[in-house]
């Protein structure tokens, strides 16, 4: 196989750039998705079925449907009706983020809930509110249990950031497909895209074991 190695060189610093976009569309999308997640996780566990309602049937549309389908939605349906020519980019991020939150719901719910019950009810005899007994006792104890999902689902976003390219947000796998385009070739470009994410998952593997194996010691 005659790999060209000039294309990868000519298109090194477009693939930075995508690198750099992925990860900052992964970021912006885990904290946003984290916010959501926690209102729509809680608002799941009410025990009254008429709010727990519409948090429910969040989670099961947008974890029942795939990703590539609401970027399209959203991009070329729903933000449209609020905005004139909404941004590729923030396209990716506001999908990216709602369909992070509905994962990031589930975490939650079962972090808090994988805590003791007595938890709660000590602090209530402390004098604390549910809500401060919520922040102060049982939030803390349930995010060392949530390190791991959490950081799987940061996996997963870097690599369903890949589905963004279809609205031409420039992010790493734009450039694959721009250089496939360009030289109709498929091994450089797509073969560089997947060993740079295959970096990208690693590195956030490793540091992400360092940091449950430190949270798990204190």
């Amino acid at each position: 196989m005659d790999f060209r190695w000039d294309i990868v060189q000519e298109y090194a610093p477009f693939f930075f750039k995508g690198v750099l976009l992925t990860i900052g569309l992964s970021i912006a999308a885990i904290l946003i998705g984290s916010i959501l997640g926690l209102v729509i996780g809680l608002g799941k566990m009410s025990s009254y079925k008429i709010i727990r309602f519409p948090f429910e049937w969040y989670i099961n549309i947008f974890r029942g449907t795939p990703l590539f389908v609401q970027i399209l939605l959203i991009h070329f349906g729903v933000l449209p009706l609020l905005m004139e020519n909404p941004k590729p980019i923030l396209s990716a991020i506001v999908s990216l983020s709602l369909n992070a939150a509905a994962y990031i719901a589930e975490i939650f719910r079962a972090g808090i809930q994988s805590i003791d019950r007595g938890q709660t009810e000590a602090a209530r005899s402390l004098g604390m509110t549910k809500v401060q007994a919520m922040i102060y006792i049982i939030l803390p104890q349930a995010l060392k249990r949530m390190i791991p999902p959490f950081g799987n689902e940061f996996i997963v976003l870097i690599k369903d950031s890949s589905l963004v390219s279809i609205i031409a947000a420039p992010e790493l796998m734009y450039w694959g497909r721009a250089a496939q385009g360009q030289y109709y070739r498929v091994w450089e470009p797509y073969l560089t895209v997947a060993i740079i994410y295959l970096i990208l998952t690693l590195s956030l593997s490793k540091l992400l074991h360092y940091v449950e194996r430190r949270y798990s010691n204190q």
